[in-house]
């Protein structure tokens, strides 16, 4: 008896041994994988140790979400909420852009491509709110077709990103591949019409549509599938600013897709439609005595404010130039969710609000932020670093890389080196806001789109003064230039 139960233990002893190994040979490999990425990817180096202090937390806590491409699911990163092994539609949605200057191509397209090809009728034309790494609809979220968590901007929200992904590596499987077009084209038409969305119906539609019956009041999977808003707090909600933004944009996005496919026409209609969303959210939204949109409109058919109206920013559905000065300013006086928190250092670079971006894009990464292992906030913090910092903006469709400095006088410098866009390899550095050099590492040639703040009204290219172009929407003027492989440009405002 004793020899048997040392033999078992013996035995029990190697399996357990064997075990941990394993489990700390794939913690190593994993680790090595984020390493390696950390290693080849973009490098940014500034006069300021904050902001490079705040760049390397942000990349390494964003690769580290980076999931195994072997899972059932194929190639994913974490997009939801953290232990989850998962990613949702909203996350994604804003995730994404950063992702891929990450390198995660080919993470995105997955996770897109799950997200656009499970639309279906049965569940009213929407997807999976949230996949996990077992290529399953998230418990937490899905119980059967009728049964669901669902927030209706999603669809809109997945257009507009899958769009500018498109811009961003030039994959056209976004703007050509079939599953792609049948979940635009399902979203902007009988997902609308399913869910009573078109604009005459937005302030009379009903609170809860397509519901499961028998229907049960204390169910999420029964009151929360198809919430018309992002905004989960109100019981009383019939529609939400939020969804009109988003529409708008999703129009929008689609319009241009159609366009870039040689559907001029068709996508001349989708346009004319978004403008509609935008004209609905001026006329009926605005709240003059506040000077900025409501948030909410109740099933007691009264609007009323809520949270920060952070999506008009996001889906850029606010044209009248007054307006959008009054949220911005409202917007950088408020208190933020740290989902919402998260877009801001973009949002705010992209509209002129620099020492607030600044701001939030550091203070996001301290410590003092208890909820900075969210996965939203590390991308977002990239995303504000590329598109907002160093104001990169990347067009595939015009084989145009635009860059602008955004840096305020807390910065002398800031570089960002082994930027992968347009088949090349670049490194943008800013001096100032005055003063950028651009160097073309790779191996194709691009235009450069070279943009400084309109307080200044000439632009020198290696020391020659070149034509120059106002932008009015964006208070810059810029400069449109080749970029040849070897090169440097040197540009200089005055």
């Amino acid at each position: 008896m004793k020899t048997l139960r040392l033999a078992f233990y013996l035995f029990s002893l190697i399996i357990v041994t064997a075990l941990v190994s394993c489990s700390s040979s794939s913690d190593k490999k994993n680790k090595t994988n984020v390493e390696q990425q950390e290693e080849k990817g973009m490098i940014f180096t500034s006069s300021d140790s904050t902001l490079v202090r705040s760049f390397n937390w942000a990349k390494h806590k964003a690769l580290s979400y980076v999931g195994d491409s072997n899972d059932p699911s194929g190639p994913w990163y974490e997009a939801a909420l953290p232990q989850r092994e998962a990613f949702c539609m909203r996350d994604v949605s804003h995730q994404c852009i950063a992702a891929e200057y990450l390198g995660l191509h080919e993470q995105n397209l997955n996770m897109m491509r799950l997200f656009v090809k499970n639309i279906s009728e049965s569940k009213d034309w929407c997807s999976y709110w949230e996949i996990n790494r077992y290529n399953k609809p998230a418990p937490e979220d899905y119980r059967n077709d009728k049964e669901f968590w669902y927030n209706l901007p999603a669809n809109f929200d997945v257009i507009q990103a899958c769009y500018h992904l498109y811009l961003i590596s030039g994959d056209k499987t976004y703007i050509e591949d079939p599953v792609f077009l049948n979940f635009y084209e399902k979203s902007v038409n009988e997902y609308i019409d399913r869910w009573k969305l078109n604009v005459d119906q937005l302030l009379t539609r009903d609170a809860h549509i397509n519901e499961p019956q028998p229907y049960n009041p204390k169910d999420p999977f029964h009151y929360a599938r198809g919430i018309a808003s992002y905004i989960e707090s109100g019981g009383d909600l019939r529609m939400g600013y939020d969804l009109v933004a988003a529409i708008y944009a999703g129009l929008n996005s689609y319009a241009a897709i159609l366009d870039l496919n040689g559907k001029k026409e068709e996508g001349e209609k989708y346009r004319k439609r978004a403008v509609l969303y935008q004209k609905h959210l001026h006329d009926k939204w605005w709240d003059d005595s506040k000077r900025t949109y409501f948030a909410l409109y109740t099933t007691e058919n009264k609007f009323k404010h809520s949270e920060p109206v952070t999506f008009l920013l996001w889906f850029n559905a606010v044209s009248d130039r007054e307006r959008l000065a009054y949220v911005i300013e409202d917007l950088a006086k408020r208190q933020y969710n740290v989902e919402s928190t998260s877009y801001l250092p973009y949002m705010f670079y992209q509209h002129g609000i620099k020492d607030k971006a600044y701001y939030f894009m550091n203070a996001l990464t301290q410590k003092e932020n208890k909820r900075r292992d969210y996965p939203e906030v590390s991308y977002g913090v990239i995303h504000g670093f590329v598109e907002g910092l160093m104001g990169v903006e990347v067009d595939h469709s015009e084989n145009t890389v635009g860059v602008k400095s955004n840096l305020t006088e807390k910065t002398a410098w800031a570089k960002l080196d082994n930027l992968e866009v347009m088949s090349t390899v670049l490194s943008v550095k800013h001096s100032g806001d005055n003063s950028t050099v651009v160097e073309n590492k790779g191996k194709n040639s691009i235009k450069l789109r070279i943009g400084f703040d309109d307080k200044y009204n000439k632009i020198l290219i290696n020391g020659k003064v070149v034509s120059i172009v106002n932008d009015e929407d964006d208070h810059s003027v810029f400069c449109i230039v080749d970029c040849k492989p070897g090169e440097t440009v040197t540009a200089v405002a005055e």
